[in-house]
């Protein structure tokens, strides 16, 4: 049973930038895909970036250009580099890791196994 462990959330400001890790113990993450989702209060846990086993990486629209994932195989890491945060990035952010087909990757349901989750607040 693989166990995932976020790290790297924190408290920053509008345009600071923070490093996510997500560190898997019990099986590697090679031919697994591997999602980060958010979610805020009172608001649905959703899609925000994923990298697929084959290394092809997914962005939600609001990531794209401020946000890269990447992927550490020979420490089983994923990373998720977060730029030029905003308010609207206050979440809690969860990795999840799994097998989903390309359709299913950017859903919850895509993916069976998921970590703790770690807070990031933007705020002045």
């Amino acid at each position: 049973q693989v166990q995932l462990v976020e790290s790297g959330g924190g408290l920053v400001q509008p345009g600071d930038s923070l490093r996510l890790s997500c560190a898997a113990s019990g099986r590697t993450f090679r031919g697994y895909t591997v999602g980060w989702f958010r979610q805020a209060p009172g608001k649905e846990r959703e899609f925000v970036s994923a990298v697929s086993w084959n290394n092809y990486q997914y962005y939600t629209d609001s990531a794209k250009g401020r946000f890269t994932i990447s992927k550490d195989n020979a420490n089983n890491i994923v990373y998720l580099q977060m730029n030029s945060l905003r308010p609207e990035d206050t979440a809690v952010y969860y990795c999840a890791t799994g097998r989903p087909i390309t359709s299913m990757i950017r859903f919850v349901a895509g993916y069976p196994h998921w970590g703790q989750g770690t807070q990031v607040t933007v705020s002045l």
